[in-house]
């Protein structure tokens, strides 16, 4: 990977500075990605737009998928659950650079001064029903 290795290694504490930022707990990386808790929805979806910004700033293009719900807490420092599940699917639908949100996030959200997109209703692997999916558009306060 070479240079890569680097780039990666500049990403990775970037997120971690806006996790902190935010009051984000990382659970853990996947791979290329970071699964993270946030105790407000609308904390994560400023920290995840931060975070897109960041990896841009590098020729970096990430998706963020959103979504809250209840969570089963499992061996020292992982979480699980329907809603850990839709919200890996929600992630799995994003366009790069984007940061999307299911409607349950959107919800908690109004009045914040979040402005979504509407990217209608889609199936999610291994969830039951359609889920209605928002584009995170601007944040203006």
């Amino acid at each position: 990977l070479g240079d890569q290795i680097e780039i990666i290694a500049v990403h990775d504490d970037q997120i971690r500075k806006e996790l902190a930022r935010y009051r984000g707990r990382e659970i853990k990386t996947t791979g290329d990605g970071f699964l993270v808790t946030f105790d407000a929805p609308g904390r994560a979806i400023c920290c995840a737009r931060a975070i897109c910004q960041s990896a841009r700033s590098l020729g970096l293009e990430i998706r963020a998928g959103l979504h809250t719900g209840e969570v089963e807490l499992i061996e020292k420092n992982d979480v699980a659950g329907i809603a850990v599940h839709i919200g890996a699917r929600v992630a799995a639908l994003a366009g790069p650079g984007e940061v999307l949100v299911s409607g349950t996030v959107k919800d908690l959200v109004v009045g914040s001064g979040i402005e979504f997109v509407d990217r209608g209703s889609h199936l999610l692997k291994g969830v039951p029903g359609e889920r209605h999916l928002y584009s995170v558009e601007r944040i203006t306060k």
